[in-house]
């Protein structure tokens, strides 16, 4: 697998790939693709780099990381759903930490998403925190 760094040429494709995230992760983020652009060039013109997973010159996932936290947020995560189950994320969640040289690396999964969270595990996270917010109807 190559970890392979990518540029605002890229955006077109990280945004359909976020949106199919979104899906996946049953979040109620309402943004189209195009609004979804307009955010991913907003984070990789900012403090935010994404990197594509590739095998044998397919794309098949990426991932978008924040590097000025303490410790380095993973933000998004995705692998493309023909290549689920094949022990692609965690190769790929491995790679990125091996490219990066990190040891240490946060991430937010959403309460609902059960394979999300069982996925997160199994790379050796466990929960250091639970976030709530207040919303009324």
């Amino acid at each position: 697998m190559e970890i392979i760094k990518c540029g605002m040429e890229d955006i077109p494709r990280l945004a359909v790939m976020n949106k199919m995230l979104i899906q996946d992760e049953q979040s109620d983020n309402p943004m189209s693709v195009e609004e979804l652009q307009n955010r991913m060039a907003g984070f990789l013109a900012g403090d935010y780099s994404a990197y594509f997973f590739s095998e044998q010159g397919e794309i098949i996932g990426y991932a978008l990381i924040r590097h000025t936290s303490d410790p380095v947020y993973l933000r998004q995560f995705y692998i493309d759903r023909p290549y689920r189950r094949q022990h692609k994320g965690k190769q790929a969640f491995q790679e990125l930490m091996a490219y990066l040289n990190l040891d240490t690396i946060d991430i937010d999964v959403l309460p609902w998403n059960e394979r999300g969270m069982s996925f997160w595990k199994s790379c050796g996270f466990t929960e250091t925190c639970v976030s709530m917010r207040y919303k009324p109807d």
